[in-house]
C-alpha cells in the first residue's frame, strides 16, 4: 500500500491547537500515527514556527523528528517561488507562501495541506500555482485543508 506524503505548512501545525481547526487537524495527525500518511515540512515552516507559541514549537519538534522530513529551500525552489510572485499568484509580502508550494513542487509532492485559505487553500490560488507549474514543466499540485483531505478519504471509502 502506498502511503501518501503530505507537505504541511505552518498553519496546520498551529491548527492542532486552534479551537476552530483542531478537530480535523488532530484527526489527520492520528491517521499519520496509524501509518496512513507521512508528513514533511520545510525550512520555511521551521523558520515560521520559531515565532509561534511554545506548544506549537514543541508539536513541530515532536512531529518532525527526522531531518529528512524537513525539506531544503534550494535554488530550484527559490526560482519557482519567484515565478509564482512574478505571475502574481501571491504578492511579495507573502513570498513564504509561494516558497511552501515551490518546495513541495520541486520535491514532487503533489499534496500540500494548509489552513491558509487566503493565500494557499483556495481554488484561485491553486489554479495560479498550477498554471506556473505547467509553464515551467512541473506537475500539478493539490492544496487541501485537513478537513478536505479527511472528507476526500471518507468519500473514497464509501465508494469501495
Amino acid at each position: 500500500m502506498h502511503i501518501p506524503t503530505l507537505y504541511l505548512d505552518t498553519s496546520v501545525i498551529g491548527g492542532y491547537f486552534d479551537d476552530e481547526w483542531k478537530e480535523a487537524t488532530q484527526e489527520m495527525f492520528q491517521r499519520a500515527e496509524l501509518g496512513m500518511y507521512q508528513f514533511v515540512a520545510s525550512v520555511v515552516t521551521a523558520r515560521e514556527i520559531m515565532g509561534a507559541p511554545p506548544e506549537v514549537q514543541a508539536h513541530f519538534a515532536s512531529t518532525f523528528t527526522d531531518e529528512a522530513q524537513i525539506l531544503e529551500l534550494n535554488d530550484e525552489a527559490e526560482t519557482l517561488a519567484s515565478a509564482y510572485l512574478t505571475a502574481g499568484v501571491v504578492t511579495p509580502k507573502y513570498a513564504d507562501d509561494a516558497r511552501h508550494i515551490a518546495v513541495a513542487t520541486v520535491h514532487a509532492l503533489p499534496l500540500v495541506v494548509s489552513w491558509n485559505f487566503k493565500h494557499l487553500a483556495n481554488i484561485k490560488r491553486e489554479a495560479g500555482f498550477n498554471a506556473v507549474n505547467l509553464l515551467h514543466g512541473y506537475p500539478q499540485i493539490r492544496i487541501l485543508t485537513p478537513l478536505q483531505l479527511l472528507n476526500d478519504e471518507t468519500d473514497e471509502d464509501q465508494n469501495l
